[in-house]
């Protein structure tokens, strides 16, 4: 534990390892953490595939190692068929960053968690967190609009949108463009940037009207492959994170995102009880009394819950 604090990439990779793998440790280990947490700030790029993530998130950890930052990268890859394991790609394309003992990155998979996350992503911000980490950057693994999870995980969110790819369609839905508290039209270079821009600027004027002094998401262009624009997107990324502290917003969001990391955690232990049910006859029981039209659903299921709600 001491190693993971000093930031020992090792020992911070043992660390994610038991949090990924639902170690019977892991409940000491976050005991153990929790008063070194809450320091880092934790900035989320999502976006549908194809717009850059990675270009983007590389360009940003090299920005942020000028400025002397330790820098936590988590990149959400699509889970391998055969081994359920994270299929790697966005380590590849930080190999640059690979030999820099100020960057920890660390690929992991979906494992079928719906939302673009990992549903280990909150404990692993939090040893990154305690490891020393100045700024932790997540990379959602690009699901489209349904790739919402990461505004609840994160300090700031930016969305990444390129010309050329339908993303111009999308702004006029609900969905992923919601979340963004600052949008990214990246590889800005091709044709049908300047539209790409105006149909979110056109999307952000039909929302929901602003009181003075709210935060009102900007809109950038990139090429992040060149680096073009990054310096921008770092200032507006600080410039985000200034309102948050002067209207209280970032108190509010990490109460938020607290109060949604205890729910998952025990929603996972109701969800285990009752998969120990399901091999049990109380649930067969009562599965008979349903189907024999003794007993409806709802009672059955009340029956239920009184019994996950009986200590053991």
């Amino acid at each position: 534990m001491a190693a993971a604090g000093r930031g020992e990439a090792r020992a911070v990779a043992r660390l994610i390892s038991l949090v990924e793998n639902a170690s019977p440790r892991l409940r000491d280990i976050m005991a153990e953490l929790a008063p070194h947490t809450g320091r880092a700030r934790v900035i989320g790029l999502t976006g549908s595939p194809g717009v850059g993530k990675s270009t983007c998130t590389s360009a940003l950890v090299a920005a942020y190692r000028r400025a002397g930052l330790r820098v936590g990268v988590l990149a959400v890859d699509p889970s391998s068929p055969f081994s359920g394991g994270a299929l790697l790609g966005d380590r590849v394309r930080m190999n640059e960053h690979a030999l820099d003992p100020g960057v920890y990155v660390r690929s992991m998979a979906t494992r079928g968690h719906l939302g673009g996350l990992a549903w280990a992503v909150p404990q692993a911000v939090r040893v990154l967190d305690a490891a020393g980490c100045d700024v932790i950057l997540i990379e959602t693994v690009g699901v489209g609009q349904s790739e919402v999870d990461i505004a609840a995980q994160a300090d700031t969110t930016v969305v990444l949108l390129a010309p050329g790819m339908g993303d111009g369609v999308q702004a006029a839905k609900a969905g992923i463009l919601e979340i963004g508290d600052i949008f990214v039209v990246n590889k800005a270079d091709r044709d049908g940037a300047g539209t790409t821009v105006r149909e979110l600027q056109h999307m952000l004027g039909l929302g929901a009207p602003r009181a003075p002094g709210d935060w009102r998401p900007a809109i950038l262009r990139t090429v992040a492959a060149r680096g073009e624009g990054v310096d921008e997107l770092v200032a507006t990324l600080e410039k985000h994170a200034a309102w948050q502290h002067e209207h209280g917003a970032i108190v509010e969001r990490r109460r938020r995102r607290a109060a949604r990391e205890i729910e998952t955690i025990a929603l996972t232990a109701l969800r285990a009880r009752m998969d120990a049910l399901r091999g049990d006859h109380h649930l067969a029981a009562l599965a008979r009394r349903v189907q024999a039209g003794e007993l409806d659903p709802y009672g059955a299921a009340d029956l239920l819950v009184e019994e996950l709600s009986t200590p053991d």
